[in-house]
């Protein structure tokens, strides 16, 4: 969705997937000049951070098509229609690491990209964590596992961790135990 009052804005649906949709929007700047740019649609999605300790957190990791890798991750998913983020992400949590939360609680949310894709993150911590175990849909290979928060912060310093939102998630967390009282 754009957000703006100019008149002048046009929008043309070129694409329409599964998933994600394109289209392209143009308008007519103040010097009379049109102006046109290609905006990736997207429902939004989720990011949670498995705390199972104070020093320990769950990575997976997950082969992504795009870039042809495995990358350490943090559990996310994409939203379903009208589907509330916090469903989501309890939902993704359970289904990519085989775990349940007894507490999850938003703690922000970001753009991943908003030069060209109006996709919203929703960030989350779950604590009070149960094993029940993974539900993969059939085309993933997701491994999880338990790292300590020291050496989780240190694969994002060495580029270990490279995925935006994971170390937004894990940034974000860290930022507000700091902020924490003793």
């Amino acid at each position: 969705m754009i957000l703006t009052m100019d008149s002048s804005l046009r929008v043309q649906s070129v694409h329409k997937g599964q998933l994600l949709g394109l289209d392209i929007v143009s308008w007519t700047d103040d010097q009379g000049r049109v102006i046109q740019r290609e905006v990736v649609r997207h429902p939004g999605a989720v990011v949670i951070v498995p705390i199972l300790s104070s020093d320990r957190v769950i990575l997976i990791k997950n082969h992504r098509i795009a870039v042809d890798k495995a990358l350490w991750e943090l559990p996310a998913g994409t939203c379903e229609a009208n589907e509330d983020p916090k469903a989501t992400a309890k939902r993704e949590l359970e289904e990519e690491t085989g775990y349940r939360a007894g507490k999850i609680e938003t703690i922000g949310k970001f753009f991943t990209s908003p030069g060209f894709c109006d996709e919203l993150i929703h960030v989350f911590v779950a604590d009070d964590l149960e094993f029940v175990g993974q539900r993969l849909e059939p085309h993933e290979k997701i491994e999880a596992h338990e790292m300590s928060w020291a050496k989780t912060l240190a694969m994002i310093d060495d580029g270990t961790i490279c995925d935006c939102k994971t170390i937004a998630g894990l940034l974000l967390v860290q930022r507000r135990d700091r902020a924490k009282p003793e």
